[in-house]
C-alpha cells in the first residue's frame, strides 16, 4: 500500500464526475486475506473525492451495488464513509481506503454519494463501476 494520501501509481483508475465533484476509484485483490479454496475472495478499494466546484460539500451517506461473478447482487447503504461525512472544500479532496469480500473470484461494484452544498442543495455524485479482479478467475465457480 502506497503509504501517501493519494492514488496507487500504476493502477487502473475508474473515474467520474457529478455536479463538479469528481471521484476516482481504485481497486486491488488481497490475496493474503483471501481464501480461494474456501470460496472468500477479498479485495480493497481506494477511492479519492475531489470538490472541482465553488461551493463546499459534505459527504451525506453511500450507496453501493455489488454484483459478483455470476450476477448476484448485494446492496450496501449507510452513513458516510470509513466513520466519517466529510466537509470538502472547493480544490480540496478527501481519499479513503475500505474493502469489499465476495463469493466469486470476480465482479464490479459502483453506486453513489449523496452530497449536500452548504446552500442546502442535495444531490447524487456517481461513484463509477469498477471491476474486482482477482488471480483466480479461471476457476470453476459452479
Amino acid at each position: 500500500m502506497d503509504s501517501d494520501d493519494d492514488l496507487i501509481d500504476g493502477v487502473l483508475t475508474f473515474e467520474a464526475e457529478t455536479e463538479g465533484v469528481h471521484v476516482a476509484v481504485q481497486s486491488y485483490f488481497l490475496n493474503e486475506q483471501s481464501e480461494p479454496e474456501e470460496g472468500q475472495y477479498v479485495w480493497a478499494y481506494r477511492i479519492k473525492i475531489t470538490n472541482k466546484s465553488d461551493t463546499p460539500v459534505k459527504l451525506l451517506s453511500r450507496h453501493w451495488i455489488i454484483t459478483d461473478g455470476v450476477g448476484g447482487i448485494h446492496e450496501v447503504r449507510g452513513e458516510g464513509v470509513v466513520g466519517e461525512q466529510p466537509l470538502i472544500s472547493p480544490g480540496d479532496s478527501f481519499i479513503y481506503t475500505s474493502g469489499t469480500p465476495l463469493s466469486t473470484p470476480s465482479g464490479f461494484m459502483g453506486g453513489s454519494y449523496e452530497m449536500r452544498r452548504t446552500d442546502g442543495h442535495t444531490f447524487d455524485v456517481e461513484i463509477p463501476a469498477f471491476s474486482l479482479d482477482s488471480p483466480h478467475t479461471s476457476l470453476d465457480i459452479n
